[in-house]
């Protein structure tokens, strides 16, 4: 019995998906929920898998294509098996008494002169690759091992595989100038619109300030090993950021409102976007009602994203909706920033690099751990004092945890 796969259902937000990858061809064996092909669409890249065991009959459209929800992608011949492959009549065995057909001197001068097989060399480990990665190096037959990376602490990226595959990588072929043009990808071109937007649409402007973190990084190393016991979880940096937002956002609502035309929408609840880094790019997937979560909720709603990140799970419903933003340059090594409002949000929070310095406290020098912090928001509704309040607000709360934790 012949299945349809079709595009799975859009939201409303999103009106096509491009076909980034096939991850079978017409004529393999298939199992129920196996990953046939992904879909990249403006804000994530969706898998298709299997609906039924059987064989993949025929493809309707290739890797690039452009397709909308609920369009036929394939048919599958539910229950069928691949066809066995055909036996080379010259390597049949002989029948019982019969001669061989071919002296062993010549089988072995024919197996010399036969053409070296174009199937791609085993491929080392790809554990830890992100999907598409870990695709194009079993398809270019690529060790992971001897590419560079150019991704977060080092990984190593599908664009790294591809310019390694295609000579283009420094030091491999392609001269000391390399160069290569590439289509943008669904994700990135949405970004780069989205940025433009937000710098033709709002009146940016950035206020910074510095936090003293000593307090918050003795807590958590009097704490942090009680906390992972009880919780399963680590004590990041930042579930006190994310709480420090919410309160704050509480007390300042106008920096958690949005602009709609000529009216000003009030959330009375804090869902804050996390900016996670992708080798597609930036990505925010949402934490929902973060001021009725505690410390362990955050901490592990952080772990779960940056895991479905790393693995190219997120879904759209992730990453619809939020109110605020908080954006980590500092994981990179950034001493200060001025981060980008995501549109329709009018505010976001951007944290860096921890630094010891020396500061005044109590008359005396002292070496302390210190971050600066950045505010952007929109200008149109939030005036300078709610800004520089805010950030003195979240100051305040990082540089007293215990009162935070109190809600004070």
């Amino acid at each position: 019995m012949a299945t349809e796969v079709k595009v799975p259902v859009l939201p409303e937000s999103v009106s096509d998906a491009t076909i980034a990858t096939w991850h079978k061809k017409a004529g393999d064996a298939v199992k129920r929920d196996e990953n046939l092909l992904d879909l990249e669409t403006d804000k994530v890249v969706l898998e298709v898998p299997s609906p039924v065991d059987g064989v993949l009959k025929e493809i309707k459209f290739a890797e690039g294509a452009t397709v909308t929800s609920q369009q036929l992608l394939a048919i599958i011949e539910e229950g069928a098996a691949a066809p066995a492959p055909v036996a080379d009549k010259k390597e049949a065995a002989p029948a019982a008494g019969a001669q061989e057909v071919q002296p062993k001197a010549e089988a072995a001068k024919a197996e010399k002169a036969a053409p070296a097989s174009t199937k791609p060399a085993p491929v080392a480990s790809t554990d830890g690759l992100p999907p598409g990665a870990r695709f194009t190096a079993v398809k270019e037959g690529i060790d992971p091992a001897a590419v560079e990376g150019t991704g977060r602490k080092g990984a190593v990226t599908k664009e790294d595989l591809i310019n390694y595959a295609s000579g283009k990588t420094p030091g491999v072929s392609g001269g000391a100038r390399p160069e290569e043009r590439v289509p943008m990808t669904r994700i990135r071109t949405r970004i780069a619109e989205r940025l433009m937007q937000s710098k033709n649409s709002i009146a940016m402007l950035t206020s910074f300030n510095e936090v003293n973190l000593g307090k918050v990084m003795a807590m958590r190393k009097e704490l942090g090993e009680s906390f992972e016991k009880a919780n399963g979880i680590k004590l990041g940096f930042m579930s006190f950021f994310a709480k420090a937002a919410a309160n704050a956002l509480q007390r300042y609502p106008v920096v958690n409102a949005s602009v709609d035309g000529n009216d000003i929408i009030y959330h009375g609840y804090a869902d804050i976007s996390i900016a996670v880094s992708t080798e597609k790019g930036l990505v925010t997937p949402v934490l929902r009602n973060v001021e009725r979560q505690s410390f362990a909720d955050i901490e592990k709603g952080i772990a779960e994203y940056a895991k479905k990140a790393r693995d190219g799970k997120l879904t759209l419903e992730d990453l619809q909706g939020g109110t605020f933003t908080i954006t980590n340059g500092g994981t990179f090594g950034s001493l200060m920033s001025t981060p980008i409002v995501n549109p329709p949000q009018s505010a976001i929070l951007g944290m860096h690099t921890i630094k010891e310095r020396a500061i005044v406290e109590n008359g005396a020098v002292i070496a302390a751990p210190m971050m600066y912090i950045a505010l952007s928001y929109d200008h149109r509704i939030i005036d300078g004092k709610d800004a520089v309040l805010f950030l003195v607000d979240i100051k305040n709360q990082l540089e007293n945890p215990s009162r935070m934790l109190l809600g004070m």
